[in-house]
């Protein structure tokens, strides 16, 4: 009786064991995955940061009209250049 209860015993000690390294294998597989997701994350927050500064610089509307007369040769309106369109008239 007491050779039967010392293998349960040993068989529960086994796979005690075998739970035990199995959960940490498993935390620390998960603990990678997380450093790889919060290093990611941080790439990506910087990339966001550099978009937002680019934006910010493209969006200057003295950006956009130097860029308008120096690559298009377009040149600001001026009322002697405007057109007026009425309807059902000449």
């Amino acid at each position: 009786m007491s050779g039967r209860f010392a293998s349960v015993l040993t068989l529960l000690l086994v796979l005690c064991a075998l739970s035990l390294v199995t959960a940490q294998y498993q935390s620390r597989r998960l603990f990678i995955e997380l450093e790889r997701a919060q290093g990611l994350a941080r790439q990506l927050d910087v990339e966001w940061s550099q978009l937002q500064l680019d934006q910010s610089t493209l969006g200057k509307s003295a950006r956009i009209e130097a860029n308008a007369r120096r690559d298009l040769n377009m040149v600001p309106v001026t009322p002697g250049r405007t057109q007026y369109l009425t309807l059902g008239g000449k």
